[in-house]
């Protein structure tokens, strides 16, 4: 599953580059539906990574993570629950029209905005293990927070972690 992922990550990051005047539509719940589940991890109808969350309001694990992941390294410059900050931009905002293949790319590369006598930098995370590991947990975190299915806050309640994810997380992490 880690050489699928990492080779997955690969295609859509280079597919990313070859398109790059191609404009999406807003994400919303509809096209973030799970539609297929491999090794715990939801899928919707394009094979991204997206979130299920159960009517009672338990979260899949990938959800959570991402929650942890995101607070632990992210929201220092972009706020809690992906809100913005005065120097970095809502991601729960962003992830309505940002597609998954740039997520990774931006995350792994930085990238840096100059405009209106401002420059933003975001960091290039691409050597850091402890969010390259989690890039699809942080994605699929700030995803459902974008189409508006996760609430501010920490989920309630969690699946437990499949065993993909501790197989993927042992590879990843180098353990």
């Amino acid at each position: 599953m880690a050489f699928r992922n990492a080779a997955l990550a690969f295609g859509i990051v280079t597919l990313s580059f070859l398109t790059p005047g191609m404009a999406l539509a807003d994400d919303d719940k509809e096209k973030a539906a799970a539609v297929t589940e491999e090794d715990g991890k939801f899928l919707d109808k394009d094979g991204n990574p997206t979130f299920k969350i159960q009517a009672d309001g338990t979260v899949d694990w990938y959800t959570f993570s991402g929650y942890r992941r995101y607070h632990s390294d992210c929201h220092v410059c972009h706020g809690p629950d992906g809100v913005g900050s005065s120097y970095a931009p809502a991601l729960a905002d962003s992830l309505k029209r940002l597609d998954y293949a740039s997520f990774l790319s931006i995350v792994a590369e930085g990238r840096k905005n100059v405009g209106g006598g401002k420059e933003n930098v975001m960091p290039a995370f691409g050597d850091n293990k402890n969010v390259y590991c989690y890039l699809d947990d942080i994605y699929i975190y700030l995803r459902a927070r974008a189409v508006g299915a996760a609430p501010r806050g920490r989920p309630p309640k969690k699946a437990d972690k499949p065993q993909g994810a501790k197989d993927y997380e042992t590879s990843c992490m180098g353990g």
